[in-house]
């Protein structure tokens, strides 16, 4: 079993949206033969709790514009340091990096195939990460 073309529509907007919002470590599994609760888990992060927000904000407003979905739950918004948005098909966490480094959930679910991402997506963070690891001039 796979994930739906659902989850995997919704993913593509999930993913594409964070990285609109500059999310790092942009990283989607497909978790269907692991899980009966969800096709698909999204991960990624941000170096603050503001920006967590401004990411978990941008992907809720454009997968109800573009896939009229609604979070069937919505958890960790009030700190802002961990997200969870729960679309049933997929579930997308928003973490503050200090969070992502310590529960690792790349860990958890590293059996689990990578899903591909648009190549807006990983265009966008090969070229942040190129940035991010150039000498300064």
């Amino acid at each position: 079993m796979t994930a739906s073309e659902r989850a995997a529509k919704l993913v593509r907007i999930a993913a594409e949206a964070a990285g609109d919002k500059l999310a790092d470590d942009i990283l989607a599994y497909d978790v269907s033969e692991q899980l009966v609760i969800t096709d698909a888990f999204v991960l990624c992060s941000a170096p603050s709790d503001r920006q967590v927000r401004a990411i978990v904000d941008e992907i809720e407003k454009r997968l109800r514009e573009e896939a009229d979905a609604k979070p069937v739950r919505r958890e960790g918004e009030r700190e802002g340091r961990w997200v969870l948005l729960d679309y049933a098909d997929i579930i997308v966490h928003i973490q503050h990096e200090e969070d992502r480094m310590y529960y690792a959930l790349e860990r958890l679910w590293k059996d689990c195939p990578l899903l591909d991402l648009p190549e807006s997506v990983t265009a966008h963070q090969a070229q942040r990460a190129r940035a991010v690891g150039s000498p300064s001039e």
